[in-house]
């Protein structure tokens, strides 16, 4: 039987490619769902091509013009609500999460609640509300399989063995555009510049955040609830090819990698054919072509983002979901050139340092923390 997967973020770069993957697997997959913010044009081509049940557009007044593009018997929705209900109510064996920022985190636990398994291309949600989500995963029996590159690998390297002789998790990162630079280059930054990540074609929050070195603390916080591992345990290390995507070390000192080109499709892939592997076309890895694998460092005194998400990921609590709204609300300033390049790690530290941690969080608490950290950091930057 076929797969039935819905989407949420089917406009992004990680559903556009999710759908590439099940156009590669046409009598694997059937779409049932689709869900998109502002591209309108866009989710209506994908409506038109995969005719799912539902589709759910990011403002209700855009549900007019969707409704009389896509085909006949569609439901169309819309908002949060619209996701919500699009996970809820159809036939869903797997949720692909890949909304950017923290607009996934409700629909994400309504899938779960649902009883949908989940692949999880959305790692805000796992920082800002990780033990919430994971408590309710496995209370629901639900399945959170990793679309992250770093995470999928480090699944990958954990199959077949004994969790508990993982001694450490070792995340890779390329470094971003930047990483050679001064922190006195740094100042002068421009959006095009961040935007042009070495290896990775991805959505520009998530360039930004891998220019700053925030995507890889947030990663270390996902880590650290996907597979239950203290933060003193989790290492990042600059791996600019970007052809190991993470390790993991036992017990007895073996280091396990997962390597392959740069290629988001194969972790995509394995996310949703899991736990079987599946023959595809994609470009196999050439290590001759790909010459010499270095590492080195973070160098967190020009990239403090990276020390600002181990230290809101070890305070636990609230702290987490203020660092990840502050830096979505600075690096959203910094895209509309309201702030400079090294605004972002200074307005989101100053935040995270007026903040009241809450140590055991609802759900409530992680939201009105949210909202507080967003209006925090316009009034610092003066907006």
């Amino acid at each position: 039987m076929k797969k039935r997967i819905a989407i949420l973020g089917s406009t992004g770069s990680i559903g556009t490619q999710t759908l590439e993957v099940v156009g590669m697997f046409p009598e694997k997959f059937e779409v049932v769902g689709l869900a998109a913010g502002s591209n309108i044009d866009k989710l209506i081509q994908q409506a038109l091509f995969y005719r799912p049940q539902t589709v759910s557009i990011g403002r209700e007044e855009d549900i007019p013009v969707v409704r009389a593009s896509v085909p006949g018997g569609t439901k169309v929705l819309a908002g949060t609500g619209g996701m919500v209900e699009l996970v809820a109510s159809e036939d869903i064996d797997i949720v692909v999460t890949s909304i950017t920022g923290t607009l996934g985190l409700i629909p994400t636990i309504e899938a779960i609640r649902a009883g949908r398994n989940i692949a999880l291309a959305n790692k805000e949600t796992l920082v800002a509300a990780g033990q919430i989500v994971m408590a309710l995963a496995r209370q629901k029996g639900v399945s959170i399989l990793p679309v992250d590159s770093e995470h999928s690998a480090i699944f990958q390297c954990l199959q077949g063995e004994n969790r508990r002789t993982a001694d450490k998790l070792i995340l890779t990162a390329s470094g971003g555009p930047f990483f050679n630079r001064s922190g006195e280059d740094l100042a002068l930054v421009t959006v095009d510049e961040a935007l042009k990540h070495p290896n990775w074609n991805m959505g520009y929050k998530i360039t930004v955040d891998s220019a700053t070195m925030m995507n890889k603390g947030l990663e270390v916080i996902e880590a650290g609830w996907l597979f239950d591992m203290d933060f003193s345990r989790i290492e990042v290390m600059i791996h600019p090819q970007s052809i190991i995507h993470s390790m993991v070390e036992f017990a007895d000192g073996s280091v396990i990698a997962q390597m392959g080109n740069p290629d988001m499709r194969v972790p995509i892939q394995y996310a949703l054919s899991y736990p079987e592997r599946w023959k595809n076309d994609l470009p196999r890895l050439d290590l001759v072509s790909a010459g010499c694998l270095t590492f080195e460092k973070p160098r967190t005194d020009v990239f403090p983002c990276l020390e600002l998400a181990f230290a809101a990921g070890q305070r636990g609590g609230t702290m987490p979901a203020v660092m990840n709204a502050a830096n979505e609300e600075a690096v959203g300033l910094f895209l509309g050139e309201k702030i400079s390049f090294i605004d972002i790690p200074s307005l989101i530290e100053k935040t995270m340092g007026k903040h009241d941690n809450i140590r055991e969080p609802g759900l409530d608490d992680i939201i009105d923390s949210d909202r507080w950290a967003r209006l925090q950091v316009r009034g610092l930057a003066g907006y």
